[in-house]
């Protein structure tokens, strides 16, 4: 039988207020369980087991910058000597109330009760299999600070790659937004203010002005139905999309053939697939277990495929730059020349994180390159439609004008 999801607010011992949702059969083992975690309930409240996208509340999103940070501060902390428990309480101390907060108490609780650190982390899907695995290396070791350093290195360089790559996407899309919005205005309240004033002159119209008119009457009939369709069908695609590995390896070779475009794709990916190899290598996890660990880290199907196949003849005896030598239709050939040298020097995690350094000063070149690019198009993009639109408008104006 299913358990039920319930949204539980309460109370720690310090009076401050927390929140969060588990799946219990009643609402009596959510509140024994709370008493366990020594959170004193308010108020629990059965949810209905909706779809992740519709339940997921908002407070319990915690962003990618929030998980390093504390990281990073954990790591401090335990560098300087204090005890781990003391640490967290500190963190806990210095957060105002949200998720984060209350991952952290529940953290504390579960490890006063006997859990180790990476066991009370894997209760939470905020830390990810990659995060946690790091975290129990770094236990087993003893450690725990080096290896919090090195993460919240690798989720510091993550996020900026992230970043880079959002600010290229940004650019464009929102021009485009503001194109179309500013096109549609003119379609649907300016054009019908100059039909009227045409219908007086009892001439014919040039072609072009009755196209643009036409696409205004289409414009304010079928608008809101033709939207609707768009965006259905752009849900529909996705979600086959997502069904369908076959579609989306087809979809990621297209677009990693697309000039710039692809070259910056393949180099994003290049540097998270080296980047988190490198994090895992320094850790002292084992070439098979970080290939597995870091094959879906790209998010890129091609990709992860790859990285299963290297790991494969990895299995077999070929070395990590050999294996690499047979993916150079993905991977840059510098990637399997620094693993070599890396390789024959020792030092395989220390060329990783020059070569992920590498790539990531590509990606800086080609967004700045793509942006550059993409300027200019856009402008002549831009002047040609709202050029056409306004010579529509004004061109039965002159014609009149010539007639008298």
């Amino acid at each position: 039988m299913a358990k039920h999801r319930y949204a539980w607010f309460g109370n720690d011992r310090l009076g401050a207020r927390l929140r969060g949702e588990m799946y219990a059969d009643n609402k009596n083992e959510v509140s024994q369980w709370l008493h366990q975690q020594r959170i004193r309930p308010t108020r629990i409240q059965y949810q209905l087991n909706l779809p992740p996208w519709l339940t997921r509340p908002r407070w319990n999103n915690i962003q990618t910058g929030e998980i390093s940070q504390m990281t990073r501060q954990l790591a401090t902390l335990l560098h300087a000597g204090v005890p781990l428990l003391q640490s967290l309480d500190i963190l806990h101390k210095g957060l105002s109330a949200g998720a984060l907060k209350t991952v952290i108490h529940t953290i504390r609780t579960q490890i006063e009760n006997g859990a180790a650190l990476n066991q009370a982390l894997r209760q939470h899907p905020t830390f990810d299999a990659f995060y946690c695995n790091l975290v129990a290396v770094g236990e087993v070791a003893g450690m725990l600070d080096v290896i919090l350093d090195r993460l919240a290195h690798h989720l510091e360089k993550t996020q900026a790659l992230k970043a880079t790559v959002r600010s290229a996407m940004l650019y464009p899309a929102a021009i485009l937004v503001i194109a179309v919005t500013v096109l549609t205005l003119i379609l649907v309240f300016v054009v019908p203010a100059f039909q009227n004033i045409f219908s007086s002159f009892g001439a014919d119209l040039p072609w072009l002005t009755q196209m643009v008119i036409a696409l205004s009457e289409n414009c304010q009939r079928y608008g809101l139905m033709f939207l609707a369709l768009f965006t259905g069908a752009a849900w529909w695609a996705q979600r086959l999309v997502k069904q369908r590995i076959t579609w989306q390896r087809a979809l990621h070779r297209f677009l990693l053939r697309i000039p710039i475009a692809g070259e910056l794709i393949r180099h994003v990916c290049t540097a998270r697939w080296t980047r988190t190899l490198a994090t895992l290598f320094g850790a002292g996890v084992p070439v098979t277990e970080a290939l597995n660990a870091a094959q879906g880290v790209t998010g890129n199907p091609l990709f992860q495929t790859a990285t299963l196949s290297i790991q494969a003849q990895l299995m077999r005896g070929k070395s990590l730059s050999q294996a690499l030598g047979d993916m150079e239709a993905l991977f840059p050939p510098m990637v399997g020349q620094m693993c070599a040298i890396g390789e024959e020097s020792g030092a395989l995690d220390h060329m990783l994180t020059k070569t992920a350094e590498y790539y990531e000063r590509q990606v800086d070149h080609t967004v700045t390159r793509l942006s550059t690019l993409i300027e200019p198009f856009i402008m002549v993009v831009l002047g040609v439609l709202i050029g056409g639109l306004v010579m529509a408008l004004y061109l039965p104006i002159f014609q009149l004008g010539q007639v008298v």
